[in-house]
């Protein structure tokens, strides 16, 4: 049968918890093919409830309860009821202990959340609501708990025993008076056992409950915290994979010290623990004291691991580091909140990573990914503000808008309070909510009562959905000698919202005089925010009404305006500006990334119509300007190699198809590589020059200059095969086969995957054949054939699923072959026949019965089918009602292709 029909769970109608939970003790017995979990639980009604005859409800999926006592004595079954999801006592006292037992067999959890199995043992994921698949409670973030836990298994299979907090006891056999030998003595152990018991000093909620049984390598060290004391780091891999974990142990340190330097947080406990395991829905999860990650977000050797994930296991590593202070000391109230912990800290690890790499770079790649999926995300059928009024399934709101748009909705606080301002505000949001679950307001209430400003209209940014739009006009009189600056904003209407009120939009803006030299900027104190006083070259603009116009004075001449630089607020800028305006500010904007952005706007507009000459059966034609300014790009990109080689790439095939009105992926694909070839052909010289130039010698090092070096190599050797002629593919291979990591290996290895000669084929076999053994590198091999632009990919990717490496049922080999095809292939996902939508539409109904979370994810990819053309969306349209009819359906599933179809 399809799932119940799914409620929809409303902020609007929050109440707090019913019970108080002050104490969780727990004994978990772990067997073959059964765990038994023993829990005792210290409970009171919650006086903010105020109801005295409310009865216990528990939270209960997919266990087998074998026996319930109060204060000690059993409760008999006819005075409790149980159903798929709920343990229901209807007379309970005001206070007492309940104690519960119940059976489970993790190692048929294919969902992969509560207790299952991995290839190296049992490993827990109770975010979101995952901790009812261990035993009964209320699994809800506001009721929070100080637990322990005992852990018993088989010494051999079960070396480690972990959970959170400190380890205060373990030992070999069974502990004393061990629970187990009263319920079930017909289970008879078939080996030495040993036990550990640990303790979690700080109340935490169910959902950052972890335990670990398995049998793992560890790498050990240790952290001197500022205030003196010592902290013992572990970090604890599969067996074999011990050398590819040193980096994450330093950016581990890294974090902590950073954290330390610049938000005076300090590690609360003797120790810090992080597992990683190959099967994990998440990239990772900042349990308290035990965070457990994904393999792909630890694992890293020169030769295994690219640059880009090198950053990405830095950037995660100290994500879930921080989360021990933004998201578990002070947590959120409800699933609303969501954003209140991932958007901070998704801010807060942007940060740290502009301080360790390049910080104009990071912002790029970060607006480059939000435009690619958030705004498209904000323009589609599951569009909803950063703190979501409702849900259904909870899962299905860890979001791009979340956690991308949350966090610059942090950023703007930043930005409008300066550092010191928003400093202040963070430690008065500890010190009020330190140990307690709270809302997005008392985080805003704290930034502004700190600083002593009003931000009651800012609170919009959490509350309406969609991304604003912000249309400016320049005004410059030369007798006057003030320029004025005109813009109007608003936001397109969204699911359940048509009308939205006028945001507070920090607009940081520059003018650039003729020389290319920024103009000291005097304007009215009161129409800025305080980070732009006169005599800055940036002012921030308080841009709070549907429109405005700010007035700059003695400016000496017509500038050109540089626009929300550094992209300070997620808008849509719509500026007319010329051709010859946008190369003055790729050329001479002091702000890097508006640099950068002009020449996006510029290819954009050069690329929109290319689209539109291709579709006519006419070639493109780029402009002189924008052919010269590429080519001084290769020119003087040994100032900055990382900025140049983002600077090369052209924005996104998704992207572009978001400024079409009816997109058309055949024609946005032909007129990319044509652009990449003309530009390649043009300069094939310089681009093979900067390759040979731009090489990194010596030992490998993930480091933001010789990454730099890397980046505008590939690059160019990027745009160079696009020509795809004997010479071009010869170099490919060439390079491939030289190549001393993986991050040149991987490059090489992409431009084959997407040219035509016998070349492409040798490659795929060798890289194939010397890393089959490792996985996450095999997820690489996979990826790079799912997104070729070659003829035939999809037949490929479908032969692929046979393919003896590939296993549906692990999130990462999932994700590369299936969701890499949907999500970064728009090409052959698209396809006029329909071909892409139905075989991804099947993925999605058989990976829904193994895991739905991932299937949700994969659904997702049909977000847009409305912006293509009727054919299209005709064979969009078919395929997710073959989902959305299949039997059985998940509710994650249900919610995501429901809202599409709506």
């Amino acid at each position: 049968m399809r799932d119940a029909t799914p409620q929809t769970i409303n902020l609007k109608d929050y109440t707090p918890p019913a019970f108080l939970v002050s104490t969780v003790d727990l004994d978990v017995d772990i067997r073959e093919s059964l765990a038994t979990v023993h829990a005792t639980l210290k409970l009171a009604r919650n006086p903010a409830r105020g109801d005295t005859a409310e009865p216990l409800v528990l939270d209960g999926k997919d266990l087998e309860l074998v026996s319930v006592a109060i204060d000690g004595r059993a409760v008999a079954a006819s005075d409790y009821r149980v159903d798929d999801a709920h343990l229901v006592l209807a007379q309970v006292p005001d206070a007492f202990t309940l104690e519960t037992v119940v059976r489970f067999d993790p190692w048929k959890n294919t969902k992969l959340e509560g207790l299952y199995a991995t290839k190296a043992g049992l490993v827990t994921q109770c975010e979101a609501e995952g901790f009812r698949h261990i035993t009964y409670f209320i699994d809800r973030p506001d009721v929070m708990a100080k637990y322990a836990v005992t852990l018993c298994a088989d010494k051999a299979r079960f070396p480690r025993l972990l959970a959170n907090g400190n380890l205060v006891a373990q030992g070999d056999g069974e502990p004393a008076g061990w629970f187990i030998g009263n319920v079930a003595a017909d289970l008879r152990r078939t080996a030495a056992v040993h036990w550990a018991r640990w303790e979690d000093p700080f109340p935490k909620p169910s959902y950052l409950f972890a335990m670990v049984a398995a049998q793992l390598d560890v790498l050990e060290d240790h952290f001197t915290k500022r205030s003196g004391g010592k902290a013992l780091l572990q970090i604890y891999v599969e067996a074999g994979k011990l050398d590819q974990a040193g980096f994450a142990m330093q950016a581990l340190k890294k974090s902590m010290r950073w954290d330390e330097e610049v938000f005076g947080l300090e590690l609360d406990l003797e120790r810090f623990m992080i597992v990683a395991v190959s099967d994990f829905n998440a990239g990772a999860m900042e349990n308290k004291g035990l965070n457990i990650f994904n393999t792909k977000y630890i694992l890293a050797r020169s030769d295994t691991a690219t640059d880009f994930d090198y950053y990405g296991v830095d950037r995660v590593v100290a994500h879930e580091y921080f989360h021990n202070w933004t998201g578990n000391r002070v947590t959120c109230r409800d699933w609303f909140q969501l954003s209140l912990k991932e958007g901070l800290t998704v801010y807060r690890d942007q940060e740290y990573g502009a301080d360790e790499y390049s910080r104009p770079v990071g912002r790029i790649q970060e607006v480059r990914q939000l435009r690619e999926r958030q705004f498209p995300e904000d323009a589609g059928p599951m569009a909803h503000p950063v703190r979501p009024d409702s849900y259904v399934e909870i899962n299905n709101f860890y979001t791009a808008t979340v956690y991308e748009k949350g966090a610059e909705v942090v950023r703007m606080y930043a930005t409008i309070l300066g550092k010191d301002g928003f400093r202040k505000g963070m430690d008065l949001y500890f010190q009020r909510h330190d140990g307690q679950a709270v809302t997005c307001d008392d985080f805003l209430a704290a930034m502004a009562d700190s600083n002593g400003v009003n931000l009651d209209q800012f609170s919009r940014w959490y509350s309406q959905a969609g991304t604003p739009v912000v249309e400016s006009r320049g005004e410059y009189d030369a007798r006057k000698k003030t320029y004025t600056l005109h813009v109007k904003q608003a936001c397109p209407s969204t699911v359940g919202q048509d009308r939205k009120d006028p945001f507070v939009i920090p607009l940081a803006v520059g003018l650039v005089d003729l020389d290319g030299r920024d103009m000291p900027l005097e304007i009215d104190a009161a129409c800025v925010f305080g980070a732009g006083r006169n005599g800055n070259t940036t002012a921030v603009l308080a841009f709070t009404q549907a429109e405005q116009s700010f007035t700059f004075t003695n400016v000496g001449e017509h500038p050109v305006p540089s626009i929300l630089r550094g992209f300070s607020a997620p808008v849509h800028v719509k500026h007319e500006y010329t051709d010859s305006e946008l190369t003055h500010l790729m050329a001479y904007d002091s702000d890097a990334f508006n640099r950068w952005e002009a020449g996006q706007s510029l290819m954009t507009r050069v690329l929109l119509a290319g689209i539109a000459r291709v579709r006519k059966g006419l070639a493109m034609e780029i402009p002189a300007e924008l052919t010269e300014a590429i080519g001084r790009l290769l020119t003087d990109g040994s100032r900055d190699p990382a900025f140049a080689a983002e600077c090369l790439q052209l924005p996104a095939e998704g992207y572009l198809a978001e400024c079409m009105e009816v997109a058309d992926p055949d024609a946005i694909r032909a007129a990319r590589l044509q652009f990449m070839r003309d530009i390649a052909t043009k300069y094939r010289t310089r681009f093979e020059g900067a390759f040979r130039h731009f090489s990194v010698a010596g030992p490998y090092s993930p480091d933001a200059a010789a990454a730099g070096r890397r980046a505008l190599r590939n690059a160019a050797l990027a745009y160079v095969t696009t020509i795809d002629d004997a010479t071009s593919r010869a170099l490919a291979f060439l390079e491939f086969r030289r190549a001393e990591n993986m991050t040149d290996a991987m490059a090489a290895l992409t431009c084959l995957a997407n040219s035509g000669g016998a070349e492409r084929e040798r490659a795929l076999s060798m890289f194939y054949d010397k890393w089959k053994d490792e996985a996450l590198v095999v997820d690489k091999w996979f990826r790079v054939q799912a997104t070729s632009w070659m003829p035939g990919t999809l037949d490929r990717v479908s032969a692929l699923t046979a393919h003896p490496s590939f296993d549906l049922r692990n999130p990462n080999r999932a994700r590369a072959l299936l969701h890499s095809f949907a999500m970064d292939n728009p090409g052959h996902f698209h396809a006029a026949d329909g071909s892409g939508y139905r075989w991804i539409a099947q993925q999605v109904i058989a990976l829904d019965k193994l895991n739905p979370q991932v299937a949700s994810r994969l659904a997702r990819t049909f977000d847009r089918w409305k912006k293509y053309d009727d054919g299209r969306q005709a064979h969009a349209r078919a395929a997710l009602e073959m989902i959305r009819d299949a039997k059985d359906l998940s509710g994650n599933v249900g919610e995501v292709v429901g809202r599409a179809l709506a």
